[in-house]
């Protein structure tokens, strides 16, 4: 009898960890999409300032030759 208690609760722990695990798979909604387009825009703004920084950096080295 103590095996077959060992065996069930085996087995409905292990089922309540599949269903658990299961029900964690990430769905994207709206909320989190708009968060991603927004970091994207940022990254890209960003790199858009970083570059015109250095291009002013490059026009000032030149203007002062």
């Amino acid at each position: 009898m103590k095996k077959f208690r060992s065996i069930v609760v085996s087995s409905v722990a292990a089922s309540l960890l599949v269903v658990g695990l299961s029900a964690c798979e990430k769905k994207e909604g709206p909320v989190e999409r708009a968060g991603k387009a927004v970091d994207k825009t940022i990254e890209s703004a960003g790199q858009q300032l970083e570059k015109a920084g250095q291009e002013i950096k490059d026009a000032a080295k030149d203007a002062s030759k």
